[in-house]
């Protein structure tokens, strides 16, 4: 009588080499879906920039107090009046100025007259 031989179990190692393939592909793809940058080109570099409201913006403080030029926001109809005809409004917010306050300011802006509202905010490329 031959003893039999049990018969190693084999790995899946063709469907591994396929999966790791297909990854390959795909990446390959997707790192070229968009045109490198031109080489000559150099970008402009903000870190040491001293940022400043704009001129003509509301500051939303974080306690939630509205502030142009330093000084609280009055009534708001005067202050659309010096932007002159569909004037846009810009707002600065601090980071820890309340979401409800900010809301607020801008559909009371909107019910002045305010043609269009912006949210001026910090951007940064990573």
């Amino acid at each position: 009588m031959r003893k039999l031989r049990k018969r190693s179990k084999l790995e899946p190692t063709i469907a591994l080499i396929n999966v790791v393939f297909l990854m390959l592909v795909f990446f390959l793809v997707a790192g070229t879906v968009a045109p490198p940058m031109d080489k000559d080109v150099t970008l402009v570099s903000t870190a040491e920039l001293e940022g400043r409201e704009p001129p003509d913006a509301i500051i939303l403080s974080g306690e939630g107090e509205r502030r142009y030029r330093g000084e609280p926001l009055g009534d708001l109809g005067n202050y659309l009046e010096q932007l002159g005809d569909e004037p846009t409004v810009r707002i600065v917010p601090d980071r820890e100025a309340p979401a409800a306050e900010l809301i607020a300011l801008g559909r009371d802006l909107r019910e002045a007259g305010a043609a269009r509202v912006m949210i001026v905010t910090e951007q940064a490329l990573e």
